[in-house]
């Protein structure tokens, strides 16, 4: 389900064939009910219909709303770790002039993979780049410890403090990138799209006209809808995704430093 989710054009398609077939057969259940009794349809339909039709606008712009929220997470942790490597590689200057090296190209390499990670969308590319993340965290804790248990002092103890909100800012972002729309929320947005497509294909005036195209549209802007939602709340796939713009240009700024 999670990889379905990645993919917004799949969401699209599955979205769209499967409301348009929910709309033809609310169209041809009106078919059968016609060639039994030609009776209008009753006050009380058009009621429920206009009810579920706007319960389902409702779902879909709280679901809309929660997607944004969480785009808009993203950038900000995107933000928060660009800011707290640049910080720390200042701060590496405190440190014995080795060690302030060590610590300085370790940043750089770890700055670089957390670029790659925002930049890359494959998930065998991903893993490969959490893992050599891990191991730059290791290394980079090991070359903040040594100086600060040979140099116990409260200046010392500011680049340690600066690391832990280098891994710290790490930790949020991963947080926020799994904070997704939960399945039940999508499961309830389609079925209740599934029961107005149905309604909508019982009661459309296309059953009278012959119109048959008319029962698509419903189906159309429901299915671009849920696949805007996708592509905005995918931290992966699909085309709106967070840049790490303040990143790069902390990576720019690095040599200056």
């Amino acid at each position: 389900m999670s990889r379905v989710m990645d993919s917004p054009l799949l969401v699209f398609v599955l979205s769209f064939v499967g409301l348009s077939i929910c709309a033809w057969i609310g169209a041809v259940l009106f078919r059968l009910r016609r060639a039994k009794d030609d009776a209008p349809l009753s006050e009380t339909f058009g009621v429920i219909q206009a009810a579920t039709l706007t319960l389902l606008g409702l779902i879909i712009g709280f679901t809309f709303s929660m997607a944004l929220n969480r785009y808009d997470q993203r950038k900000n942790y995107e933000e928060d770790e660009a800011n707290a490597i640049g910080t720390e590689y200042v701060r590496a200057a405190l440190l014995p002039s080795d060690d302030a090296a060590q610590v300085r190209t370790l940043l750089a390499s770890y700055l670089h993979q957390r670029i790659l990670l925002y930049q890359l969308a494959a998930e065998g590319e991903s893993d490969a780049i959490r893992s050599a993340t891990s191991q730059l965290q290791d290394k980079l804790w090991s070359a903040v410890v040594a100086p600060a248990t040979a140099h116990s002092n409260p200046v010392v103890a500011t680049v340690v403090t600066g690391m832990n909100d280098v891994l710290n800012s790490e930790g949020y972002t991963q947080a926020a990138w799994w904070n997704r729309i939960p399945f039940a929320a999508w499961w309830l947005m389609t079925a209740i799209a599934i029961c107005c497509n149905v309604l909508v294909g019982y009661g459309s005036k296309a059953n009278r006209t012959g119109h048959q195209l008319l029962l698509l549209v419903l189906p159309l802007v429901v299915s671009l809808a849920f696949m805007l939602i996708a592509d905005i709340d995918s931290p992966h796939g699909g085309f709106i995704r967070v840049s790490p713009v303040n990143l790069v240009r902390l990576s720019q700024t690095m040599p200056s430093q």
